[in-house]
């Protein structure tokens, strides 16, 4: 057998660098993602502000394709990756010591906070790009679909491993110091920044250049933004673009107004009407329960569709999308009394995310078109990032405004409008 007929048959999977490099980005987008609202709450935030900051954070995932040209133009994305995971490294050493000037009189330690998370966040966005640009070269699409599961456990075993068992250190931490909030953060911080080095070590042993390289791609930056703009230009030309658009924003909206809405009420103090829960509590239902039911999920989700078909699934799984409002509406008139109660209620919502989720490609192919099906990957986080983005941002000001009673209320009520709507729309999607 010659040795590109063994190369063919036998891909670079040595290392299980398929596995790391996936997991290494799930560390610090974790803490970005569901960390960071916790973070801005610990240092005494306001609701509104600290949802508000969270959601700007998501800002580099809506615009991260914008660069995907300028990635490609290098060619080389193994020194890309490289490159990326030394500046994140920086950057969560950075984070910590954002959490030391807090209490420095001559620096504003909150907003040296948010600006190295979302230096992180950016980054995060950048090394998505480029992971996944690296992991289409290097392996065959059978070997791809072969490996999605796999890939798809260590990520949330990642995020499990950041939003579970580091705010559980951070807890504890707080516990030990007699509530010392920032150093305790800090000392969290470069613990997952040390680990985060392990996985970049790993990297630099285990990668090999892929066999296809990119470099005809002459892109500049400038060039990159003008490339996926000409692509959005010529999306607009379909007719009927909006429909689509406003399909993927009301299947998502019930999620967007609870996405941070559900951590405030979990942590706020019951004499605001929350349930008062540590950090440790959140990290344990919301991150260790919650991540592994969001991943049941997810997993039951693709495949119901890989099995009937998408359009044949559709609305089950749309019921499914817009019904965790109604799991938090339920916490707020019984509120859980034990740990496990609060666990079986975070399970059972994002069980239910992660079953409908799947069916936000049914939108987002339609606005890439048939002529574009290529560009469904890169448009998925951008514009599921985009859709969440207004009701994320408003959501600690409307709690502030209503209450979690009838917030949720409303929440949960806005479910059926959206899916009427959906309704209205769907028959011309398609």
């Amino acid at each position: 057998m010659s040795s590109s007929q063994e190369a063919t048959k036998r891909p670079p999977l040595r290392g299980g660098w398929f596995l790391t490099l996936f997991a290494a980005e799930e560390m610090p987008a974790a803490i970005v993602t569901y960390v960071a609202l916790l973070m801005f709450l610990q240092l005494e935030m306001a609701p509104a502000l600290a949802t508000l900051l969270s959601a700007f954070l998501f800002l580099p995932w809506v615009l991260k394709s914008f660069m995907r040209s300028w990635v490609r133009r290098v060619g080389h994305f193994k020194q890309v990756l490289h490159i990326i995971e030394a500046l994140l490294f920086v950057s969560l050493i950075l984070l910590a010591f954002s959490f030391g000037t807090v209490n420095d009189k001559w620096l504003n330690g909150k907003c040296l906070v948010f600006l190295a998370l979302f230096l992180v966040s950016l980054l995060c966005a950048w090394h998505e790009l480029a992971a996944r640009m690296y992991y289409e070269r290097m392996l065959r699409p059978v070997f791809q679909r072969i490996l999605t599961a796999p890939k798809l456990a260590s990520s949330q075993v990642a995020v499990i491993f950041t939003y579970g068992a580091l705010i559980f250190l951070v807890g504890t931490l707080q516990v030990y110091f007699r509530q010392m909030i920032s150093y305790s953060w800090a000392m969290g911080c470069y613990v997952a920044a040390g680990l985060f080095l392990l996985f970049a070590f790993h990297h630099m042993i285990w990668l090999r250049n892929p066999r296809v390289g990119d470099s005809g791609a002459k892109h500049s930056l400038g060039g990159s933004v003008k490339a996926e703009l000409r692509i959005i230009d010529r999306i607009r030309e379909q007719k009927g673009w909006w429909r689509p658009v406003l399909i993927l924003f009301l299947l998502l909206l019930p999620q967007g107004l609870m996405f941070h809405a559900r951590v405030l009420y979990l942590y706020m103090p019951r004499a605001n009407n929350g349930l008062g829960c540590s950090i440790q509590e959140i990290g344990f239902a919301q991150g260790t329960v919650g991540v592994i039911a969001f991943s049941v999920g997810l997993f039951l989700g693709r495949r119901l569709v890989r099995h009937y078909s998408l359009e044949r699934i559709f609305w089950p799984l749309a019921l499914s999308l817009v019904l965790s409002p109604f799991v938090y509406l339920g916490m707020t008139i019984w509120p859980p009394q034990a740990l496990w109660q609060l666990c079986l209620c975070t399970m059972i919502a994002q069980l239910l995310f992660g079953l409908g989720l799947g069916i936000c490609r049914l939108p987002i192919s339609a606005i890439s078109g048939a002529r574009y099906r290529n560009t469904i990957n890169m448009l998925q986080i951008p514009l599921v990032s985009a859709a969440l983005f207004v009701p994320m941002a408003l959501s600690g000001l409307l709690v502030e405004q209503l209450g979690f009673n009838l917030y949720f209320l409303i929440n949960a009520l806005c479910a059926p409008v959206c899916l009427l709507g959906v309704k209205l729309l769907k028959p011309k999607l398609i």
